[in-house]
């Protein structure tokens, strides 16, 4: 028998796996209601959503929203739209700068729990490699790229997408299908499950 969705939650927000790693401790950020019919599979938080405890809560956000066409209100409903990232947990900073990668086991512990308690989702938006390389697994190309160009190829179940920060602009520039075929499909796609 399948946990509670309730009870998955409570836990995986009071997880302290892999606190010791973290630079400014646990707190694990995701969101999720029994009737959500899409669920958003993204990286990890950042600090600003690590301070609030808000998914999404950035400019990484707002382009996401912008994508899918929905407003705050609509994105943050818990029972219409799951949000659980591959990290729970802002994971640092590396070297060059950026986000480190999210901790490695926050997704084998939470996930397969979350998703089991999750029985209306229809469709995935695995947003950034590692969501696609843990759910496509095999079936993902070799490229983010590849894999985002073949995003019919994964439906109707997942639809992968790149990630949605500033860090990616030159590349949604040099990819004009992106805007033009994928974002008016995925908006249909999730207008309907909305």
């Amino acid at each position: 028998m399948a946990d509670s969705l309730d009870r998955v939650l409570a836990e995986a927000r009071a997880c302290r796996h892999c606190e010791p790693e973290l630079p400014l401790g646990a707190n694990p950020v995701l969101r999720a209601g029994a009737g959500a019919r899409l669920l958003i599979v993204g990286q990890a938080p950042g600090t600003k959503v690590h301070h609030s405890g808000v998914p999404w809560n950035d400019a990484s956000g707002d382009r996401l929203r912008q994508w899918l066409a929905v407003d705050p209100d609509t994105f943050y409903d818990p029972d219409r739209i799951a949000i659980v990232p591959m990290g729970f947990c802002y994971p640092g900073r590396d070297a060059r700068g950026g986000d480190k990668p999210p901790r490695p086991e926050c997704a084998p512990i939470w996930h397969p729990r979350l998703l089991a308690a999750l029985a209306n989702v229809e469709l995935t938006l695995l947003v950034g490699s590692y969501a696609q390389t843990y759910y496509l697994g095999g079936r993902r190309r070799r490229t983010l790229r590849e894999t985002v160009t073949a995003y019919r190829d994964y439906l109707p179940g997942y639809l992968p997408l790149p990630h949605p920060s500033w860090r990616n602009t030159a590349w949604l520039n040099q990819t004009p299908w992106f805007e033009t075929d994928l974002l008016p499909d995925l908006r249909a796609r999730v207008h309907a499950l909305l």
